[in-house]
């Protein structure tokens, strides 16, 4: 914030969450700049949700933002509450994440409470001032005995203190947090195509090395398999049930897990939270009581092994499976799959196999399901493997591991820019909207970020 400069004089605004404001500014209870709106709902209205990421939107375009379905209220709406364009509602998660903004006019549920100003105010501003983090920390701080869940009432509302100024200064924060969140959101959205576009050069990386091996020259055959077409000549192929043996997790509940005991990886867990790999002294895993070892050795990993989830809702678009790349006691948990190489010699190599287009293309075709796929022991048992001599597999192996190391690192270094990028844009809003920053001669910049400017010379 070193670029932008202070207001020449502060006050206390005897507020914990707003500190200091400037001079000029005011500061007013909640429930003197906003009312609450009692008007029952129009007949003609529109049914309304309140979402934290999109603010009050008709519940038609939720289902479609949110590509699901929602529970529309097609009768008994005699209690539902009237929302008129720029009012503000009070959600049923407010105290996670402020408080929500609506462009449109409708109705809502009596469960949430309307609000509307009482003084003029900028919609733009307080739709920031409302969602910023200091507020949303004061909101918390204001409801630490209320049960997760419960939306705030508009008596603890009315009861916090808000900043208050003129309605000109009011737009030029707004303008400024809009102008100044486009060009992060800008860079965000470049960092994270260049993340997809690195991880599409992994795949094809992968899928490449693990079908046609390392050298360019070899003799390819065709393997009489349309999704995998030609492999090197010199490969074998085979069944996943002469190279495995398999098992199941264990048979429990989300209740039996704990914080201490051994390591246990569930269903959900695998590959989508840890990825390709797994490591207990890496990765925080809940734990299963030691006892669960007499009689349930079978579902206990061993360095190498892989893990499927017994169910899937893309199994063309992740590996599914995670393996166990280290020594550890740690249990398959409930709705997962062991599968076991019987040589663990090279066995990153059958992982970078499972990892590949070409394999998944084959779990694709033998799933059985519509929007949740069954994935069976019978199932993987069936499926081909196709196999380089051992010690191919281990230059194989040795070049994935260099060539994709180098990937994920900037993969990692990417991430890191968008948190601090986020980062960023949460303390620029905060600093605004409570005045720490003195905006009043600011003007739009006559250039902005240059849209086709690649992420990486952006952030430079």
């Amino acid at each position: 914030m070193a670029k932008y400069k202070a207001y020449p004089e502060y006050k206390d605004s005897g507020v914990e969450w707003l500190g200091e404001i400037p001079l000029h500014w005011n500061i007013l209870s909640g429930k003197t700049l906003f009312h609450r709106v009692l008007t029952t709902a129009f007949k003609s209205d529109e049914h309304l949700a309140a979402s934290q990421k999109y603010g009050v939107i008709p519940q038609s375009l939720m289902m479609i933002k949110n590509d699901s379905k929602v529970m529309l209220a097609l009768k008994g709406t005699d209690s539902f509450r009237h929302v008129e364009k720029n009012n503000f509602v009070i959600s049923l998660r407010s105290f996670e994440g402020g408080i929500e903004y609506s462009q449109y006019s409708g109705c809502v549920s009596p469960a949430y409470t309307v609000l509307t100003h009482a003084k003029p105010i900028s919609y733009e501003y307080y739709r920031h001032l409302l969602k910023c983090t200091p507020f949303i920390a004061n909101l918390q701080a204001s409801t630490d005995s209320m049960r997760e869940g419960k939306s705030i009432s508009y008596e603890q509302f009315g009861a916090l203190y808000l900043p208050l100024t003129s309605i000109n200064e009011q737009n030029m924060i707004a303008t400024f947090i809009n102008d100044e969140t486009a060009k992060i959101d800008n860079l965000l959205q470049k960092q994270q195509q260049l993340i997809e576009l690195l991880k599409e050069k992994r795949q094809a990386l992968i899928s490449h090395i693990v079908t046609k091996g390392l050298n360019p020259d070899t003799p390819l055959k065709d393997s009489g398999i349309e999704w995998l077409g030609k492999i090197p000549q010199h490969w074998r192929i085979s069944k996943l049930r002469y190279c495995f043996s398999f098992g199941k997790g264990l048979t429990i509940t989300k209740e039996n897990l704990q914080e201490e005991g051994i390591p246990c990886i569930n269903y959900g867990e695998i590959h989508s939270k840890y990825g390709f790999e797994v490591n207990p002294k890496i990765h925080h895993l809940k734990c299963i009581s030691e006892s669960y070892k007499r009689g349930n050795l079978e579902s206990l990993l061993s360095f190498g092994d892989l893990i499927f989830a017994d169910t899937s809702e893309d199994v063309a678009g992740s590996g599914n499976f995670s393996q166990l790349v280290c020594e550890a006691n740690i249990f398959a948990g409930y709705h997962t799959i062991i599968v076991r190489p019987e040589r663990k010699k090279n066995y990153r190599y059958y992982a970078y196999i499972m990892d590949g287009p070409a394999f998944r293309t084959q779990v694709q075709y033998s799933v059985k399901g519509v929007k949740v796929f069954s994935i069976t022991q019978s199932l993987l048992r069936g499926l081909t493997i196709w196999l380089p001599p051992d010690n191919e597999q281990a230059r194989i192996t040795a070049f994935l591991d260099n060539k994709t190391a180098k990937i994920d690192t900037l993969i990692q270094k990417q991430l890191q820019q968008i948190e601090l990028l986020k980062e960023r844009r949460t303390a620029l809003i905060a600093a605004a909207v409570t005045g720490k920053i003195d905006l009043r001669d600011w003007a739009p910049p006559a250039i902005s970020v240059d849209a086709n400017l690649p992420a990486e010379e952006a952030i430079a």
